[in-house]
């Protein structure tokens, strides 16, 4: 039989060629978090992410109440959440997590995911392992561990913002209905408990954090008025820039998505107004009209952006960047003042939130994804860490106003703590 680890990666590899707009990386994320090696810090020693005891492992709702409602799946079946019961101080405290796992922008990428856990319920595993800023355990994830724990299953393709509006009449099996589940999924923790929490965070990883951005404001507005509700979003904070050929291959895909399902329903009603609705699907322009007190996780080397937004296969052709893409170290000096001047964009962009005295970041100078959900990059002693502060230390400061937390890291390759993914492990 294939190693499962290969077998993951050209799977991703035939969707990139065949089609990228599938993006289904932040599925194969989660084999990549279990199966694959850092390039660890030691160069003479390799480490893998820790498996979990069954103690940690949480078993799948799905939302029976969805069927009133009409919030399904792409493929029709029940959306779906994991939820781990609060305890002690942390009772009536409350943290949602977005799971992540890319967009579909056309019939044929929807259908491809339908017949998975990004698009169907029937395919998502009935136990996850909470860990990262999920976990229960103090020692990693010290200032929510005992809080009410949700991880909410993302199954819509739009970053839980398609509308019903937008399906097709052709008899196209297709159902759009991103903002009902999160409709949906919002009325089932407030029965749950969420109507009287004294204190939230939403967050999300990826699609998964632009799906926090999206829905943020409505978030704060379905709890108590006293109480203290945030928002993080973990590498959702894409690009709009152009990929080493100049060509926009994020902002037509955006724009693909958008108009697809609907999603023009879900964004800002202030700037769809002044631009293209594909446009304010970006976060730079999201966080322009967020009132709640918004962090942003995001690394300054995003694999998934240099793989799909700077570098895409595509723009590729001759293989000049085919090891840079895969392992930062390899990349030779002119790639990285390319990818410097991608850091750059970032920072500028961030520019602006920078000032706002309520919110906070963390820009780390790491070849990685997603940080937030595990335990080696939420908060362990081998997380990266930014004037000595874990990613956990520097959003607790900022929740609960300890300190003001924004960590802005040098660039590459000045961190030694950084947690580096290496796919060419896998060749």
């Amino acid at each position: 039989m294939a190693n499962p680890r290969l077998r993951a990666l050209t799977w991703w590899r035939k969707w990139a060629k065949r089609d990228w707009a599938i993006v289904a990386v932040g599925f194969t994320i989660i084999l990549f978090a279990l199966t694959l090696h850092f390039d660890s810090r030691n160069p003479a020693t390799s480490s893998t992410f820790d498996l979990h005891s069954t103690d940690d492992l949480v078993p799948l709702t799905l939302l029976h109440r969805a069927k009133a409602t009409g919030a399904f799946c792409l493929d029709g079946s029940l959306p779906g959440y994991h939820f781990h019961k609060g305890f002690g101080s942390g009772s009536n405290n409350w943290l949602l997590h977005i799971e992540g796992g890319g967009w579909c922008n056309s019939i044929k990428t929807c259908n491809n995911r339908k017949g998975t856990a990004l698009g169907s319920s029937n395919y998502m595993e009935r136990l996850v392992p909470f860990s990262g800023i999920l976990s229960r355990h103090p020692s990693q994830n010290p200032d929510f561990y005992n809080w009410n724990m949700v991880k909410i299953r993302y199954c819509d393709g739009a970053s839980l913002a398609g509308h019903p509006e937008s399906e097709f009449k052709n008899g196209t099996e297709l159902f759009f209905r991103g903002q009902l589940i999160w409709e949906a999924i919002m009325n089932e923790l407030l029965s749950l408990g969420l109507s009287n929490a004294k204190q939230a965070l939403l967050s999300g990883c990826s699609a998964g954090g632009l799906a926090t951005l999206i829905h943020c404001d409505d978030f704060r507005n379905h709890l108590p008025k006293d109480a203290t509700v945030k928002c993080l979003a973990d590498a959702g904070f894409f690009l709009d820039e152009p990929d080493v050929l100049g060509n926009y291959t994020m902002r037509a895909f955006y724009h693909d998505v958008v108009e697809l399902q609907g999603v023009a329903k879900s964004l800002h009603k202030n700037c769809v107004k002044r631009m293209e609705p594909f446009k304010c699907i970006f976060p730079q322009e999201i966080i322009k009209n967020v009132r709640t007190h918004l962090f942003i996780v995001n690394p300054a080397y995003d694999f998934w952006q240099i793989q799909n937004i700077l570098v895409p296969v595509d723009s590729d052709p001759y293989g000049y960047w085919s090891s840079c893409r895969l392992n930062i170290q390899k990349c030779n000096s002119t790639q990285i003042e390319t990818l410097q001047g991608f850091r750059g964009s970032l920072v500028n962009a961030l520019s602006k939130f920078q000032k706002n005295k309520e919110g906070g970041m963390y820009i780390n100078s790491c070849f990685i994804h997603c940080q937030t959900w595990m335990d080696d990059t939420w908060h362990s002693t081998n997380s990266p860490r930014v004037n000595n502060k874990t990613i956990a230390e520097s959003v607790g400061d900022w929740y609960f106003n300890r300190k003001v937390s924004k960590q802005i890291d040098c660039p590459y390759p000045c961190n030694p703590t950084c947690c580096n993914m290496d796919f060419t492990r896998s060749l």
